[in-house]
């Protein structure tokens, strides 16, 4: 009796062990497979096969000026007897009756897209044409001519009611992901600095060196950090960080970002356990050294600054060795 618990408990531990393990590992692939499956699709139906519909219909049209009567392909011939029977299943279906002309042009439309069908690889020719479409958007309004034109079109839309109150935010994210100032490549550098207090430390990007008032402010050069939160790094703090509290982490944006996303579960790939050296500085400590010996400079020019110059050792006639009593004279020992 024992032996058997032991037997079915041993099986249903294992179970769920294995059965766990092997969800951990197959889990981010699928999950992964279906989002970019249903990324495909989304692009495909609502990018792609309008792109399509808009080929085949340039298509059909241009045909007869491109093919002579006789040797025009089998699927643009459309024939009275067909005419014919798509009007009687319209009046069938209770649909509105269509002149013969109409019925003709629907009739070689779905001709055509049965050809189309029988050729998969021309469903590419939609993001084909998507691709070369916004490149050469990019390229016409990257020009100076080309942003103002689409600045003043920018300001009519915005101008809009509802769509003035979506546009905006939907432009900043699109403009802090894809623009030219995007967020990838605003963060120069990965590094750590204490926030939000002493002794916490906080992984953070460095968007560029403080503005003049700051650096007045602070008496020294000042980065400007940004500190993003978790699990959403597109918002976060901003903070200006004297240089020398700056610690320069080496792993790049993109491991720093997958770290913050994952609330710490994924870390960089390199990264290796610290393995204490004899005679090794932290890095942390590296930088508690920097900021001591800032503070004691800059305390030290503050004190030159505000005292008289016989204050100053050796300066004074107290710490002159051969120093003569008022009256002159030698002085004789009694």
């Amino acid at each position: 009796m024992v032996d058997t618990e032991k037997r079915k408990h041993s099986f249903m531990s294992d179970f769920k062990r294995f059965f766990g393990r092997g969800l951990g590992i197959l889990l981010p692939s699928i999950v992964t497979l279906w989002l970019l499956w249903q990324a495909f699709v989304f692009v495909f139906n609502n990018v792609a096969e309008p792109i399509n519909r808009g080929l085949r219909v340039m298509s059909i049209r241009a045909t007869p000026m491109l093919y002579h009567e006789d040797d025009r392909p089998s699927w643009f011939t459309v024939t009275p007897d067909q005419i014919a029977n798509r009007a009687l299943a319209r009046r069938r279906d209770g649909l509105a009756e269509l002149s013969e002309s109409a019925l003709e042009r629907d009739i070689r439309l779905n001709q055509f897209r049965d050809e189309w069908n029988k050729r998969w690889y021309l469903d590419g020719l939609g993001f084909v044409v998507a691709i070369i479409l916004i490149y050469l958007a990019g390229l016409l309004l990257g020009n100076y001519l080309g942003r103002q034109a689409y600045g003043r079109v920018e300001k009519l839309i915005a101008k809009i009611p509802g769509f003035k109150q979506v546009y905006p935010h939907v432009k900043q994210v699109v403009d802090l992901i894809f623009g030219e100032n995007s967020t990838m490549k605003a963060f120069r550098e990965t590094v750590l600095v204490q926030y939000p207090r002493e002794g916490a430390w906080s992984l953070g990007f460095v968007t560029g060196s403080a503005f003049s008032e700051v650096r007045d402010a602070t008496g020294g050069e000042t980065a400007t950090v940004f500190i993003p939160t978790s699990p959403t790094p597109m918002t976060g703090f901003v903070i200006n960080v004297p240089r020398s509290e700056v610690i320069t982490m080496d792993i790049s944006i993109d491991q720093a970002l997958r770290f913050i996303i994952t609330a710490g579960v994924l870390t960089p790939e390199h990264v290796e356990p610290v393995v204490e050296r004899p005679g090794r500085v932290p890095a942390i400590a590296r930088a508690h050294e920097a900021a001591e010996r800032a503070y004691a400079e800059q305390n030290q020019a503050g004190g030159e600054s505000g005292s008289a110059p016989s204050d100053t050792p050796g300066d004074g006639p107290d710490d002159t060795p051969n120093d003569r009593p008022v009256g002159g004279g030698d002085v004789e020992d009694r």
